[in-house]
């Protein structure tokens, strides 16, 4: 009797222990800040809680203390099917008067929160007719409310203030739902010096601080610095409202002629997966929480080796080759950032051909997405597909109906579909039997998840004063201006030239073909001379001529399907105007290579002083001209020695891997005073 009597007490006093536990784990939670405009709080135990369905009690899902997970299964519960399926849509959304909202060539910039769409009855990518109409960028008050958009792309690039005050607006209108499901907004980057600023690339120069391109921070080889980039960036995001990003480019360069190469980390694989550990930890954390900025790491399995260079956003530029069977090579980087926690990965738009795989485009390709992302290499967030395979580049899948797509896409593992504003047909897939709404359930719990662990179902509001004050400050602006430095390279120094001695007579000049202008000689005479040398404004008065050379490609979405040049000449530089200044000055001559350019035109036997950029200002130029910095960067890619090196490449392996003789600058190379 008495044994009976102490396991009972022992057994009364380990069930008190568990309910002390539970209950401390529970609430000795921290009260979360809660961003409210038209919602009432709820009151529970002396915490708050907002009442976003608006019935007065304390649901579930509402329930901050709750693990995610029963937070998401609980709201699942209470949305229809339309509120679901119109959250795995992500479209284009546009800020009045703001610049760089557009995607495409028929969109119209619609007023904030206005009620226009945009209609494209073309595809752009094959200019030939659609089946049905598609709906790229939605008025905002109709695409949240009456469609259930919960997902836009910001493309605009306005005054930090500006997009913060906009996102509490558009969050405003989301609050108001019948659930209250706050609305997350995306973006590609905004913190790089880029070339290409073809919307869904780059967004060219902002209001937030100005690092390298991305190829200029592999250059740094610096994975503090790169990390401190990404935390900074996310800090700036944050703050004005921007919590996901479409990016980084987990993508090899290993074909020279590949139009995005800009965006990649360059052709070497544990490269580029160092990197990707960087980014994807800097601007998420060790997990997401309301400091990060969500992830969609791009584009898998790996978009470099497209034939002869071409891209998939184009009918012509639709394949995608393996002939040095180098695949596994290229998912490095994918799995780096998978490790590191990445949020979501987006397929590409291509088609393998001549692999194991079925040849069709990855976003359909369920061996690719199912059994090799998840599968293989163990992937469990969010797949994100590019935007418009459904209606613009539904490679392998044309014959299909646009139902059939919607049902071949959702069943590979798609999960997010970019580039779409109209849920109908995704909804009719849904009624005709092709998806099921458990199918859906799927997709939309890992969607959800996402928005619980940012935090923006507590509160999606920024402050606006303050946004202006953290992005692009003096601070942030000083890290950044030391990577600038970093990325430079240089490749040669054989007549010493360089650091520039003082009181020499330097004429620099930036080569640069920009739109609108007929002048591409840009002299550089700085305002404020830093370097103890002399500025002269005409290559006569001159003791050193300084050549900064910015080639272009006329970007991405110039493409006409032609043989793509790698060469300076077919990429906006004048090379005998390059030559005769040789011949008539000391010249150190500086290429920006936002590709592997060949140089052999102007690489003729006097070619002694050369340096890479990959995305800089001026002053850091001039400092590592004049010595005030040491040039530490190495080359993040191979450059072919000539264009018929370019031209017998294997489109799967990196330069570095090539033939002897391939390479006029390699990998790795760059050298300091």
């Amino acid at each position: 009797m008495m044994r009976k009597n102490i396991l009972w007490k022992n057994s009364t006093a380990f069930l008190l222990l568990l309910l002390t536990s539970f209950q401390f784990c529970v609430f000795a939670q921290q009260q979360p800040e809660l961003g409210v405009r038209t919602v009432n709080l709820l009151h529970s135990n002396g915490f708050q809680f907002k009442d976003l369905n608006k019935n007065d009690k304390l649901d579930e899902y509402e329930d901050w203390r709750l693990p995610n997970d029963e937070r998401v299964a609980h709201l699942i519960g209470q949305m229809t099917l339309e509120e679901k399926v119109g959250f795995m849509l992500i479209s284009t959304i546009n800020m009045g008067g703001a610049s760089g909202s557009g995607f495409g060539v028929n969109q119209v910039v619609t007023s904030d929160l206005a009620e226009e769409d945009n209609i494209n009855e073309t595809n752009f990518f094959t200019r030939q007719p659609l089946p049905v109409p598609t709906l790229s960028v939605s008025g905002t008050t109709k695409g949240i409310l009456e469609r259930n958009l919960r997902h836009f792309i910001l493309r605009a690039n306005s005054k930090a203030s500006t997009i913060a005050e906009w996102a509490n607006k558009v969050q405003a209108v989301a609050e108001t739902s019948r659930l209250g499901i706050p609305v997350l907004i995306t973006s590609n980057p905004r913190n790089h010096i880029t070339i290409d600023n073809s919307p869904g690339l780059s967004l060219g120069e902002t209001g937030f601080s100005k690092w390298p391109g991305e190829l200029g921070l592999a250059a740094m080889r610096d994975f503090e610095l790169t990390h401190e980039f990404a935390e900074t960036a996310a800090k700036e995001w944050v703050a004005v409202g921007v919590r996901k990003g479409y990016m980084y480019m987990a993508d090899l360069a290993t074909e020279p002629r590949w139009g995005r190469t800009e965006g990649t980390f360059g052709e070497d694989a544990d490269l580029a997966a160092k990197m990707m550990t960087e980014v994807v930890l800097g601007f998420q954390g060790q997990k997401l929480g309301p400091h990060s900025v969500a992830l969609t790491t791009k584009h898998f399995p790996g978009g470099g080796p497209q034939k002869d260079g071409q891209d998939a956003h184009f009918d012509w530029g639709k394949d995608q080759e393996y002939p040095g069977n180098m695949l596994e090579y290229h998912l490095k980087p994918f799995k780096a950032a998978i490790n590191a926690g990445t949020s979501a990965i987006m397929p590409y738009y291509a088609v393998p051909v001549k692999t194991e795989y079925e040849e069709i485009g990855f976003a359909y390709n369920k061996i690719i997405i199912n059994d090799l992302l998840r599968g293989k290499l163990g992937f469990k967030g969010i797949i994100n597909s590019d935007t418009g395979p459904i209606f613009m580049m539904p490679w392998g899948v044309e014959n299909l109906s646009i139902s059939e797509r919607y049902q071949k896409a959702v069943d590979a593992g798609v999960d997010l579909f970019s580039g779409v504003a109209d849920p109908t047909f995704l909804l009719e897939a849904v009624k005709e039997g092709l998806v099921s709404e458990a199918r859906i359930d799927e997709s939309v719990a890992r969607l959800l998840k996402e928005k619980f662990e940012l935090g923006i179902f507590e509160n999606p509001y920024v402050d606006v004063e303050a946004a202006d004050t953290i992005v692009g400050n003096a601070q942030f602006q000083a890290r950044a201006d030391l990577a600038l430095r970093k990325s430079i390279v240089l490749l040669r120094n054989e007549e010493n030239l360089l650091p520039v001695k003082p009181k020499t007579k330097v004429y620099f000049e930036k080569y640069m073909v920009s739109r609108g202008s007929n002048n591409p000689h840009i002299v550089i005479v700085p305002e404020t001379n830093k370097w103890d040398v002399e500025f002269v404004d005409t290559l006569e008065k001159a003791d050193l001529a300084v050549l900064w050379l910015i080639p272009g490609s006329g970007g991405l979405f110039g493409s006409t399907g032609a043989e793509i040049h790698n060469e300076l000449s077919k990429n906006s530089i004048d090379v005998d105007y390059v030559n005769r200044i040789k011949t008539q000055r000391s010249t150190a001559v500086i290429i920006n290579f936002s590709n592997p350019w060949v140089i052999s035109e102007i690489d003729n036997g006097n070619l002694n002083t050369v340096l890479a950029t990959f995305g800089t200002t001026s002053d850091a130029v001039l400092d590592v001209l004049s010595g005030k910095f040491n040039p530490t960067g190495k080359m993040p890619f191979t450059i072919p020695a000539s264009i018929e090196a370019v031209k017998s490449n294997l489109p799967d392996v990196p330069g570095s891997q090539e033939y002897d003789g391939y390479a006029v600058f390699n990998f790795d190379e760059g050298i300091s005073y």
